[in-house]
């Protein structure tokens, strides 16, 4: 009887640590998670900021150069589109990317 409630209370423990480490580990990836989406927010924030620049402004950025956590690039393909990207400095990964036109000035 002794010897049952012994081999019982081990399950018991080596299943109520594994259901802990899950936990902990659900918890951590919930925490990167929520990480990785505040940087998102902040990066899509210096995106919108940059989609209001006037031409003058984009004209003048053109290029590459970092930007807090990340690299801006900011290209003119056509007279009137401008293609914007962040890239992360740590990984090289594109974060986010949006092409933005402006009409060219009248003459």
């Amino acid at each position: 009887m002794l010897l049952e409630a012994l081999i019982a209370l081990a399950v018991l423990a080596t299943v109520g640590s594994a259901a802990a480490w899950t936990a902990a580990e659900a918890m951590r990836a919930v925490g990167h998670v929520h990480e990785e989406e505040m940087r998102m927010r902040a990066a899509a924030r210096l995106l919108t900021a940059t989609s209001l620049w006037p031409r003058a402004d984009l004209d003048r950025h053109l290029g590459s150069r970092g930007q807090g956590a990340w690299r801006m690039r900011i290209d003119r393909p056509r007279p009137s589109l401008y293609e914007v990207s962040l890239t992360d400095t740590l990984t090289g990964r594109v974060v986010l990317r949006t092409s933005l036109w402006r009409p060219e000035p009248y003459r």
